[in-house]
């Protein structure tokens, strides 16, 4: 399991949280997608980042997912999970899944 990249992981579970979360009308299903897929790119952070490494990504990660909220505010939802995952994506990529 250590070689699966990181960045597809975090900008998937992202994008799929949203899209459960929106074709099934709870909230809590898309929230389980998150929460899937961050313990499952967490434990893969730690193991290649350590722990300092691993709660920087997790910050970046739950960070995009609560600053998209407000984003979609003003750029639409679409567009804010978009940036939400790509920016998640590229910190997992830049810290964890580059030296693979």
């Amino acid at each position: 399991m250590a070689h699966i990249p990181t960045a597809p992981i975090a900008a998937a579970s992202l994008v799929g949280g949203y899209v459960v979360a929106r074709e099934t009308k709870k909230r809590p299903l898309g929230g389980l997608v998150l929460a899937v897929g961050g313990l499952l790119a967490g434990r893969l952070w730690h193991r290649r980042v350590g722990p300092v490494g691993t709660a920087a990504l997790t910050a970046v990660y739950l960070g995009g997912f609560g600053g998209s909220h407000p984003l979609a505010k003003k750029i639409g939802a679409w567009p804010a999970v978009l940036t939400a995952a790509a920016t998640s994506a590229a910190a997992s990529w830049l810290v964890a899944d580059r030296r693979r």
